[in-house]
């Protein structure tokens, strides 16, 4: 299968065929420049229907295919992405708009979990106990789900789609891939790569669409988990709507991630770590830095250093090698970020850098890196999650405070913390009611042998992503009691079994 990326309709792939024809489609813009690139056609029920029982058919063969084979396809696609990385941070920067270096840093966090899911066969392995009673063992089995959904989101187009589907191909599964039908292109590169590797036609199969194809995916009978990255509301309604259907359902939503800097921080590097959390990708990441809680006396000489380091910053398109902030991925976005930056004044608080006035280019969808200060609770600048390069500094009297204004906020995605004071750390690890914490570290996505995911409106359902949570979420538990007794032995007892 090659797939070509250079025409102007993106393909739905289904068994290994290329697919275009659609009823509706869609626009793919270049966010650096606005303009339309590509077209991707947007998926009607029949040919979800399709892509479902070709991969229902599929999953069976890839089922009984030998865990040593199954890990072979890992360690050759491992290979294609690591030899053609290139390739496909251009295609993530010319449709996501992020730079070319963070595309790389993107690529190699989702090879991480290639790599981690080249070692399935010590995934799978099962459990067992002899002489459980009397001639009798028990065994545990790890298998399949069957089919599974994946629905991604535009942010991470080729991270993301690799935390998920690889895991779930490994486990045994047959996927059906709804990757942002905003930045598709990274997906079909992914897909062409699985396939050169040696996956079987029909195991994963990609899906163009939109909210309709995602509800037709959370109703339909054969699918039987879902995982999911993206907004809240959205996360939540994929969660009680894919569950109430009998769904396995892994959904993770939004964030409002804070980095508390303590009194006796060393404020260059949390100066510099805010930089690079609060703004890379243009803000847009679950993980971003959004909320600097400034402890103390700390707030002013961090605001400044802070202010220094801004400056310097170019705002351009992500192809450029001097661009260390792109743009945003829709006109939508970028006016929904201009709107809340221009409330916070109004609500009490102060915009210290204005990253609207260092737009000159109107034409892509831009914004500027941003500062405000004197933010509190209940302003919509601190209460929304922008997904934009807006930074905002809460100031707090004690570590006390900080902790408490963690805790109250309804996202629990990620938080960090910057300190000296070994004791104060590990308080701080005990007392903060986050999925992932980081100490001196802005954004603690955990490595690929561990698992992804937050807490309270961060997460919907109970198990994380990528690493070992993710394996058990996609296969189920089969026990085995045997025994093999001798003929004499047979007896008939009607009382509950015992040992």
């Amino acid at each position: 299968m090659t797939i070509s990326l250079s025409t102007q309709t993106i393909s739905h792939l289904i068994g290994g065929q290329q697919i275009t024809e659609s009823a509706r489609d869609q626009a793919i813009y270049n966010p650096a420049t606005g303009e339309e690139i590509r077209r991707v056609p947007l998926a009607d029920n029949e040919l979800l229907d399709t892509a479902v029982e070709t991969a229902a058919q599929a999953q069976k063969s890839w089922r009984a295919l030998g865990l040593a084979k199954r890990s072979q396809v890992f360690f050759k696609l491992a290979a294609i992405i690591r030899d053609e990385a290139d390739d496909l941070a251009r295609i993530i920067t010319e449709e996501h708009g992020k730079t070319i270096p963070d595309a790389h840093g993107e690529i190699a966090r989702g090879l991480e979990n290639v790599e981690f899911c080249a070692g399935l066969m010590h995934h799978l392995k099962g459990e067992s106990a002899e002489q459980v009673a009397g001639g009798v063992d028990v065994e545990q089995l790890k298998q399949p789900v069957g089919v599974v959904a994946c629905i991604t989101p535009f942010n991470f187009p080729a991270m993301v789609p690799l935390w998920m589907i690889s895991t779930a191909i490994a486990a045994g599964n047959a996927v059906i891939l709804k990757p942002s039908e905003r930045d598709p292109s990274a997906v079909v590169w992914i897909a062409e790569a699985f396939s050169r590797a040696g996956l079987p036609d029909g195991v994963l199969n990609v899906v163009h669409g939109d909210k309709d194809t995602v509800n037709a995916i959370l109703e339909h009978p054969t699918i039987k988990a879902v995982s999911f990255v993206g907004s809240t509301p959205i996360a939540r309604h994929i969660y009680s709507t894919a569950s109430a259907h009998g769904k396995r359902v892994q959904a993770l939503g939004g964030a409002k991630n804070h980095m508390v800097v303590m009194p006796d921080a060393d404020l260059d590097a949390a100066a510099d770590a805010a930089i690079s959390a609060g703004y890379g990708s243009a803000g847009q990441r679950c993980m971003a830095v959004s909320v600097l809680v400034a402890v103390g006396d700390i707030a002013d000489p961090l605001i400044e250093k802070i202010k220094e380091r801004i400056t310097p910053l170019k705002l351009g398109n992500g192809a450029d090698s001097d661009t260390d902030i792109g743009p945003l991925i829709t006109a939508q976005a970028r006016d929904r970020a201009d709107q809340i930056l221009a409330s916070a004044p109004d609500e009490g608080a102060e915009i210290v850098v204005d990253g609207r006035e260092s737009v000159t280019d109107r034409d892509g969808f831009f914004v500027g890196a941003s500062l405000v200060d004197h933010v509190k609770p209940g302003m919509t600048v601190y209460e929304e999650e922008i997904f934009g390069p807006v930074l905002s500094v809460v100031r707090v009297d004690s570590y006390q405070d900080a902790v408490e204004l963690i805790n109250s906020n309804r996202y629990a995605n990620g938080v960090a913390m910057f300190t000296r004071d070994g004791r104060t750390a590990r308080e701080f690890k005990f007392d903060i009611e986050v999925g992932m914490v980081g100490i001196n570290v802005p954004i603690p996505v955990p490595v690929g042998a561990f698992s992804f995911g937050g807490w309270k409106d961060s997460l919907f359902g109970d198990t994380h992503m990528y690493g070992p949570e993710s394996f058990n979420f996609y296969t189920r538990r089969k026990v085995v009691t045997s025994r093999w007794p001798l003929p004499s032995e047979s007896q008939i007892e009607l009382g509950f079994p015992s040992n």
